[in-house]
């Protein structure tokens, strides 16, 4: 079992935690999936996790890992899958939120294609524990076009819990003008890759125009191209990086927690 800390170089995060792997395509933001291309290079350098290549794979080995993180980190939760992928089983992600709600002293960051799915988890989890996904463990969807965000935003808003994030990544055409409220935070970034597809600057403008507007932080991560740092992440000669308001976790959310601890993991099938 891996037990020391995968550093991650992507630039809003501290480490990933993979109790998952692989995944299959939904939108338009897959089609040059990163994430699929390095699997099938871990496949082929042998390493046993990718033996299933870029099929879905739950790893129950590694669901305790950040447990034997000592040092607060924020982990990116399944760089190289979806937790809420259509054949997870809701039993195996429940064994995953329990082990974020024992190893507290990390904050994580779960990014999903299929918030309807993580809403829906979301209200098993609270059901069962009798608390909404605490203030540690961010929830997150990936939007690319007008398309993803007619659907996505709206489900994302029904998760219980109580930072909500939207990771506009590759960003593919201009987002029209829609409510973000009820979002916590937003990430831009274009496509990399050796097929990547251009972002325009007009449609970083505008996006971050919204985001100004109904008061949600940014954090630019990249323009993109052949390489993820090709571009750079300046705009205007700045960089962009904030997070949502700090909130760590209060005495009454600790108690919450412990509470809910004396449980075992919520159960439940993925169908």
């Amino acid at each position: 079992m891996l037990t020391t800390a995968n550093i991650s170089a992507i630039e809003w995060t501290e480490a990933t935690w993979n109790p998952t792997t692989g995944c299959s395509k939904v939108s338009s933001g897959c089609k040059n999936c990163y994430a699929e291309r390095l699997s099938n290079r871990l496949q082929a350098m042998g390493q046993k996790k990718y033996r299933n290549n870029f099929a879905y794979t739950e790893h129950e080995s590694d669901i305790d890992i950040p447990l034997h993180w000592r040092k607060p980190r924020r982990i990116f939760v399944n760089s190289m899958s979806d937790l809420f992928h259509e054949d997870a089983d809701y039993g195996f992600v429940g064994r995953c939120f329990h082990t974020m709600l024992a190893a507290n002293w990390h904050t994580y960051q779960i990014l999903t294609k299929r918030p309807a799915r993580m809403a829906e988890f979301s209200r098993m989890f609270e059901g069962y524990y009798g608390i909404p996904v605490p203030p540690h463990i961010w929830m997150g969807t990936s939007v690319e076009d007008n398309a993803a965000a007619a659907h996505r935003i709206g489900e994302l808003r029904k998760v219980r819990c109580s930072v909500r994030f939207v990771s506009f990544e590759p960003l593919l055409e201009r987002i029209r003008r829609r409510s973000l409220r009820g979002i916590d935070w937003a990430i831009i970034g274009g496509e990399s890759g050796p097929r990547h597809r251009p972002m325009a600057r007009e449609w970083v403008d505008g996006l971050i125009g919204q985001c100004k507007r109904d008061g949600v932080p940014v954090f630019f991560k990249q323009w993109g191209g052949h390489t993820p740092k090709a571009g750079g992440r300046r705009v205007d000669g700045k960089t962009i990086g904030r997070y949502p308001s700090a909130r760590g976790l209060g005495a009454r959310d600790r108690k919450r927690i412990q509470a809910a601890l004396e449980l075992p993991p919520v159960r439940g099938s993925g169908a």
